[in-house]
Formats: C-alpha cells, structure tokens, sequence
C-alpha cells in the first residue's frame, strides 16, 4: 500500500474510531493509541513516516491556533501567574529532574543528552485532559489554567530542546548564552505573533468579504510558525500569541466568517487530534526496531515515567499554595482552593505528539539518539495510559466540579435583558413613537423582548422539573417548523420548480435559524 493510500485509510480509519467513542462515551485519544499499537503488529501495514518537521507545522500548529482562537484572554491574564508557573517553570523543573534521573539509570547517557530527554518529554498535551474535564464539568478556572499552561508549555520545552541538543551535540555554548537564547525565543515569538496578529485584524476588518477573511484565518497559522522560525524564535509562541490576539478580537469579524471560521476549526482539529493519536500508536514497530536489548530499556521506561509523572506533582502543590503564604496580596485577591484542585491538575500530564515530534527531530550526532527516542515514546503511551484511564476516575472521587453554574445563568440573563433593552432603545431612536409604529416595527419590538426575558425562564427551573418553558415550546416548535419548509423547498426542487442555486440560498437562511434555536439549547 502507498503511502497516500494509507494516510487516507489512516484518517478514516482514526475517524470511525472517534466517532464511535463519542458514541460510547470514552476517551478518544486513549482508545485511538490502543488502536495504533494493534495496527503496528498487523502484518502488512507499514508505519506512516514520522517526519517531525511536517508534524509540528501540518498538526501541531493548527491545533495550537485553533486552542488560542477559543480561549479566553481576559482569563488567561487573571490567571497568569498559575500559567506562568505551570507553562514555564513547570517544563524546565520536570526537564531537569527527569534529566537528572535518566542520566543516573541509563548506562552510557551522557548528563546533556540525558536533559535532552527531559526536555522532550517536559510538555504534557492537555487535549485528552481538557476533553475529560469539559465531560465531567471541571471548574472554569481549572481549565482555564489547564487551557493556558497547553498553549505555552510547547514552546518552553522545544526551546529547552534546541538549548540541550547544542549542547549533547558538542556546540559551545556557555550558561548566559543559553539563557539568551531561550529569552530571544520566547520574546521574538510572542512579538512576532502579535504583530502578524495586529496586522491581520487590521486587514481583515476592511475586506468586508466573509470567504476571503476565512481563507487569510487559515493561512494565519502557518505563515506565523514559518516567519517565527526563519526568524531563529519561537515558532510554537508565536502562533499561540497571533491565535489569542485574533481570538480576543473575533466580535469585530462579521457573523459570516465567525460560523465559517467555527465549522473549519473544529472540523480540522477531529481529523488531526484523530489522527495523532492513531499515529503515535503506529510508531511503536518502527521505535522498537531501532533499539537492541528491550528489556532494560522497559524497566528505565518505567523509573524515567515514574520522574516525569512526581515532578509533576512535585511542582504543583507548591506552586499553588506558596506564593499565597509568602504574598499577603495574593491571599487577598486569591482564595485558597481546597488541595483536590491541584491534585486534579497534578494528574493532567498526558504526554503527546510535542513529545514524539521532538524526540524524531533529535539530530543523530546526539549521543544516545535510539535510547532517548524509545524512552520519549514509553513515557508518551504509558502516561496516556496512566492519566486517561484513570483521570475520569480521579475527577469524580474528588468531586471537583464547577459550582457557579447558576451564577452563569444570572450573569447571561442579565445581560440578555440588557441587550434587549438596548435594541429596543435604537429601534426607538429608528421609528419614533412606538404606539404609531408599522406592524413590522411592533413585530421587531415583540421579538426583541422575548429574547429579553427568555434566559430568565432557565432560573430556577432544575432539571428535573416537569413542563416545558415557554421558550423551549418555541424552539420545538419553530424546529418543526423548520423542517417542514425544507421539505416543500426540496420537492420545489426535484419537481423543477426551482434551481439548486435557489435550494442552497434558503437551505443556508432556514440553517442559520436553526443553529441560533440550537445555541439557545446549550
């Protein structure tokens, strides 16, 4: 089989496996690396060349852009502290001490190429845990945190990376200039990222055409990436910087390219994080086949895991509750979580496709390539063993959930009222006197209230309660509406009575309707 032919049968095959554990209800990822190991023994089937430049520019960007686009800036700022430790000091503690590890247990591995490990597998990848948390409903806070620090880990650990295989490959390179390499990563990344970002708004809000807008956001992630790297900075930073910025930014695109934008991203990031996941599976063959003695190497797998999942642990605790105790500021502002916070979060280290991509693009005059790729992929499936068997479980014991559900619903409420009211004040300023007003004009009057006071109906009102809302009779019955219209436009259709041009005009208009009946649901 070719090449093009299993990466077509890789995709779909990696599709059916997560549509079906969406189905089920289970984890995605975990079940799609099971998947991939299987494969890899299947006589016939050959491993996809893992080429780690394509992975971290075709997948790895991407899906960082698309995770920036939907976060939170103001969240991530109120929370920056906690990312910082977590995004930044996090990586270089766990690359240091799983280092420090691996160049005492594996024979032969010198101290450089032993941190050279550690800074491979340093960055945790915060999909499955974040797609657990969202499931199980982890406080917003949480996963804000966990959202922020999956932004920026990368780019810490690919230039600590860069730093320590100068190194092991035998570069000079004295301590300070180490550390002004890192900071001229990470600060020409993030101002590259936000000027391209800045410049794209700037372009984007006076082209006033949805279809070229959506087609400059897809180009936005790689030109990024590819200007950040040629640039020697950190490619990785940049796109996160460029994705928040423009993601901070989306209120001021029209609404057209919002919903297109929303339905690529999303249609993008099942088929890559599918795909991933099936793909670190199949590496397995290929990995084994470059190392000689397996079994010492699966007994240092196992200690070199175990550092990488304490470290983890190690450095959360502290980094949660210190700076409170030596900061009479931050105990003000900040209320101290109860410690299953934390624990929640010392568990999410799930290592990924950063961890394999690095560990592939290790140069061979790095002394101890074989071992420190073998390692890199134990410690990758063993963690998305570890943590995605057991994370769900983890969740429910400790009865982290978000609590302000209900103070949600007042905040939506009340600014939906606001906004009600705010409408209704312009059409007054745009037809004068209400009581003289068209029909057309009252009908404009009516529905902007009922959008008013239609949150209001969602207090007070558990789940449980029988009867059904004024408002959810509405959608159900507008819905059925909807279909019926439809119907007649598509019999219009293939009786000749109108053009497909015509049919896809009204389908995009009756969809529109109903995707906004759909947001009121959720």
């Amino acid at each position: 089989m070719n090449t093009e032919l299993s990466l077509v049968a890789l995709v779909v095959a990696a599709l059916a496996i997560t549509w079906l554990c969406r189905r089920l209800d289970i984890s995605a990822p975990l079940v799609l690396v099971v998947a991939g190991i299987a494969a890899s023994f299947l006589p016939g089937v050959e491993a996809i060349q893992f080429d780690p430049d394509i992975v971290l520019l075709v997948v790895l960007t991407p899906l960082l852009y698309s995770a920036a686009l939907e976060s939170s800036y103001l969240g991530i700022r109120a929370n920056r502290r906690q990312i910082g430790l977590l995004a930044v000091g996090l990586p270089a503690f766990s690359a240091v001490v799983v280092g420090l590890v691996a160049w005492r247990v594996v024979p032969g591995l010198s101290l450089p190429a032993a941190l050279v490990l550690g800074a491979v597998v340093a960055p945790p990848d915060a999909v499955s845990a974040l797609a657990v948390g969202r499931r199980l409903g982890l406080p917003r806070r949480t996963m804000t945190i966990l959202g922020g620090e999956s932004l920026a880990n990368d780019a810490t650990a690919l230039t600590l990376f860069r730093v320590f295989v100068a190194v092991a490959a035998g570069t000079a390179i004295s301590p300070i200039g180490a550390v002004g390499m890192f900071v001229l990563a990470a600060a020409g990344g993030a101002a590259i990222g936000y000027v391209i970002g800045w410049v794209v708004h700037w372009v984007r809000r006076r082209l006033d055409d949805p279809d070229i807008e959506s087609a400059l956001g897809l180009i936005v992630p790689f030109a990024v990436y590819l200007v950040a790297e040629e640039a020697h900075t950190s490619g990785v930073l940049a796109v996160v910087v460029a994705g928040i910025y423009l993601g901070h930014h989306a209120p001021d695109s029209g609404y057209a390219t919002r919903l297109q934008e929303q339905a690529v991203w999303r249609a993008s990031d099942t088929i890559l994080e599918s795909v991933v996941f099936a793909l670190i599976g199949l590496q397995l063959t290929t990995v084994v086949a470059q190392v000689g003695n397996l079994v010492p190497l699966l007994v240092t797998g196992v200690v070199v895991t175990l550092a990488a999942v304490l470290a983890r642990i190690v450095w959360v605790f502290p980094s949660t509750y210190l700076p409170r105790v030596l900061s009479r500021r931050i105990r003000e502002r900040e209320p101290r979580p109860p410690w299953q916070v934390p624990a929640v979060i010392s568990w999410s280290g799930m290592r990924g496709v950063v961890t394999l991509a690095a560990a592939f693009a290790i140069p061979p005059e790095v002394p101890g390539r074989e071992t420190i790729v073998f390692l890199a992929f134990f410690v990758t499936v063993a963690t998305l063993l570890l943590h995605g068997l057991t994370l769900p479980t983890v969740i429910r014991r400790l009865g982290v959930r978000e609590k302000g559900g209900q103070a949600d619903v007042l905040a939506e409420a009340q600014a939906q009222y606001d906004a009600g009211l705010a409408a209704i004040g312009r059409l007054d300023e745009l037809t004068g006197d209400a009581d003289q007003a068209p029909a057309m004009v009252k009908k404009l009057r009516f529905l902007s209230q009922q959008s008013a006071n239609s949150v209001w109906e969602q207090l007070g009102r558990p789940d449980s309660e029988a009867g059904e809302s004024p408002s959810a009779a509405y959608r159900r019955l507008r819905r059925e509406m909807l279909y019926e219209e439809r119907r007649t436009f598509v019999d219009r259709r293939d009786s000749g009575a109108i053009d497909d041009e015509v049919l896809r005009r009204v389908l995009r208009r009756l969809d529109f309707e109903e995707a906004m009946l759909s947001r009121d649901d959720a």
